[in-house]
């Protein structure tokens, strides 16, 4: 009898076919953060699919990234013992979604395999970035602008939409800095989105992430060509002659102590400083800063209460302890160091990765920059385009990279 082997689907086709599918709805839980809300439905759909779509692989993941899952598991172990230790569990209870917005990071390991499909999300950020970006400057066509009606896009909060532009901002320069070989529009499309990205970063008014990428383009800048640090005098004067007063007064509001923001965010430090002082292995309870802020304000704060601390870094001692906050600090330590030592191993910028391994390395350090005067770790979006980085570096593997681009 013969058997009609196109009626017979081979079940290496049905694999491949699994994995594609897998590795597409991790990109579209990715590139749909504009809006939080279809984002966390696809996560969703992510998390059911990926017993069947990552069929085989969760073994490999384990062994390809055992260090990582064991700090992202005592991340979380730790959250619960916070959790029901808090000064009040109820209220605490509202946290529960954080362990299910922490599983892009394993989700990763398992859908997301090589470097083409690492290469396919990244330049999917840095669309919907650079979409964003431009939406975000068409606002001022409608009347945002200024500090008091920031423009946002189609996110919730201007620091949202900041720190997404930020992590795709990091990215793109990196890719540049590599001299990434593409076609001649491809580089054309580049360089304009980098200009759109810049451009919203600026009318975005956020100085966290004109620090966080001050700072990291400042480490590429060093890592690439140090001599070029010699421009940085001249670069200062043209901005402080062509930059609008708007924009200019507020950059110097980064380091002017009497400015009412940058006080509150002292006296924010202060508090919380309190709040690890009285509770230092547990922390006072996940989503307990806004209630117990109050009672730990210092007089010298501007505001009676705030949402939570202004630091990334602050707010996660404050509610779960130093315990939680070392392990956080493990996460983005481990995954910067991994993707530096291939960096170098495979060439530094001359590397055929480079711009992935580089671009990790940079868009993490200007997230936790930033977060020093914003807590966007606690900010859905930008969390979830961070989770993505720790990821990336195992997402790439041990294959063989693609061929060298040209510098």
């Amino acid at each position: 009898m013969i058997t009609d082997s196109r009626q017979t689907p081979r079940p290496g086709s049905q694999e491949a076919g699994a994995r594609q599918v897998g590795f597409w709805l991790y990109a579209a839980q990715l590139w749909s953060i504009f809006g939080i809300a279809l984002s966390n439905c696809l996560l969703g759909v992510t998390v059911l699919a990926s017993p069947f779509v990552g069929r085989g692989r969760w073994r490999a993941a384990w062994r390809r990234a055992r260090p990582l899952l064991l700090i992202l598991a005592a991340y979380v172990a730790l959250f619960v013992l916070a959790l029901v230790s808090s000064l009040d569990v109820e209220r605490s209870l509202r946290s529960l979604s954080v362990p299910f917005n922490l599983l892009p990071l394993p989700l990763a390991l398992v859908l997301v395999r090589g470097e083409e499909q690492a290469r396919r999300l990244v330049d999917g950020m840095i669309v919907v970035a650079a979409g964003s970006a431009a939406l975000g400057l068409c606002q001022f066509l409608v009347g945002y602008g200024g500090l008091d009606h920031r423009i946002r896009a189609s996110f919730s909060h201007y620091m949202t939409f900041s720190g997404v532009l930020l992590v795709a901002d990091l990215l793109l320069i990196a890719q540049l800095a590599a001299g990434r070989r593409t076609s001649g529009w491809m580089r054309a499309w580049r360089w304009i989105a980098l200009a759109l990205i810049n451009a919203a970063l600026i009318g975005s008014y956020t100085r966290s992430a004109w620090v966080g990428l001050a700072v990291a383009t400042t480490v590429l800048v060093v890592a690439r060509s140090p001599k070029w640090l010699l421009a940085y005098p001249v670069v200062a004067l043209l901005f402080v002659l062509l930059a609008p007063r708007p924009v200019l007064d507020r950059m110097c509001s980064i380091i002017d102590l009497q400015n009412p923001s940058n006080i509150d965010r002292v006296s924010m430090a202060e508090a919380g400083a309190a709040m690890i002082a009285d509770h230092p292995l547990t922390g006072i309870g996940p989503d307990m800063v806004e209630e117990e802020y109050p009672r730990y304000r210092v007089p010298t704060a501007v505001r009676d209460e705030v949402p939570h601390l202004h630091n990334a870094l602050i707010q996660l001692a404050a509610e779960r302890g130093l315990p939680e906050l070392m392990a956080y600090l493990a996460l983005m330590l481990m995954t910067c160091g991994t993707a530096w030592r291939r960096f170098i191993r495979e060439g530094g910028f001359a590397g055929p990765r480079a711009d992935l391994l580089a671009g990790v390395v940079l868009a993490l350090v200007a997230f936790n920059v930033a977060g020093l005067f914003e807590d966007n770790w606690g900010d859905t979006e930008v969390q979830r385009c961070a989770l993505f980085l720790l990821a990336l570096p195992w997402c790439l593997g041990d294959e063989e990279p693609a061929e060298t681009p040209s510098s």
